[in-house]
């Protein structure tokens, strides 16, 4: 297996599913002969030609549309929104269009073939334009999938499985470890299942859930929580619409506590919605308060995004007040 990073998995993940889907197109804001603003797209253009591989205008709401009507064709519609903030134009399209298709029809018709990818997060200096974390907004919205890789080689594998998937899917990518994140990636194509959340990390004292770039933060703090005698069981959740309630409860049984970080704002967050259902699951498990280390209520501060990112060390303060409480 050849080392790559997300970018990279992403990028051939695409190509793949080109390559083995004839009707599946491929268009978003410079993903052309550009590559795309991140290069994701990089040198697809050129492999398969301007029809199956193009430019948009700059209108989120119009390549959602787009989307929508090629995908009601039987056409597999890959749409890139070039930044996760750009999204909200486009939202009457996706929740109103994209996901009730198929509802609204009795199943007879649906949009089943579409999938959109978005790079989200901060930790790159973009300031309150180009660094939020929308995912909680899509999770309410029946009819969607909502999907979040945290490495290159679950990008690849869920991408795929996103693509091929029957029904609508939000792909969003944390930009931030777009490069940074190197691991090996079998060269052949597979698929990772959406909705099954996977414990990266067997732990008795706690249990950590998080999804995308965060679950690094996460296995930071859980390394500082080990030094001092605390067993971290850290979940990534990967798929958030439909979300692995099995699988978080049954570590929360076992250990007694959860603590849920997400980039994302706090209030509104899907933190909340999994800190709901859980202590409906394990209420009598529970040894101490489900916390959640997020976001701050706040447009996303240029100048003081360290302040505002939830990193390993307020987690790691989190980790220790909850096994004290």
């Amino acid at each position: 297996m050849a080392k790559i990073n997300m970018l990279q998995a992403i990028n051939d993940a695409l190509s793949i599913a080109m390559e083995t889907d004839d009707k599946a197109m491929l268009f978003g804001e410079d993903v052309g002969h550009f590559g795309g603003v991140f290069r994701a797209t990089s040198g697809l253009q050129e492999k398969f030609g301007k029809q199956r591989c193009f430019n948009s205008p700059l209108t989120e709401q119009g390549i959602a549309g787009f989307a929508n009507g090629l995908a009601s064709n039987g056409m597999t519609a890959i749409a890139e929104i070039q930044f996760a903030d750009y999204i909200f134009p486009a939202i009457d399209q996706i929740v109103n269009e994209t996901a009730k298709f198929r509802y609204r029809s009795g199943n007879e018709f649906n949009v089943g073939g579409v999938t959109f990818r978005t790079p989200y997060g901060g930790g790159i200096a973009g300031g309150h334009y180009h660094s939020q974390s929308p995912e909680a907004y899509f999770t309410q919205t029946a009819g969607l999938k909502v999907v979040v890789p945290r490495n290159a080689y679950q990008a690849k594998g869920l991408l795929l499985a996103s693509i091929r998937d029957k029904n609508p899917v939000i792909f969003f990518e944390p930009k931030r470890i777009y490069r940074a994140n190197v691991g090996e990636v079998p060269d052949e194509a597979y698929e990772i299942e959406l909705g099954k959340a996977e414990v990266v990390t067997q732990g008795s004292d706690i249990t950590l859930l998080s999804w995308g770039a965060q679950m690094e933060i996460i296995e930071d703090a859980a390394k500082m929580a080990a030094k001092k005698g605390i067993s971290c069981e850290v979940i990534d959740l990967r798929t958030l619409a439909p979300w692995d309630v099995e699988t978080v409860a049954n570590s929360v049984r076992k250990t007694g506590r959860l603590l849920i970080n997400h980039e994302a704002p706090l209030t509104g967050g899907f933190a909340g919605e999994i800190a709901a259902t859980i202590q409906e699951e394990c209420f009598l498990h529970l040894e101490s308060p489900i916390a959640r280390v997020c976001g701050l209520d706040t447009p996303y501060p240029l100048v003081h995004e360290k302040e505002y990112m939830p990193d390993a060390l307020k987690t790691f303060e989190a980790i220790k007040a909850s096994v004290k409480f």
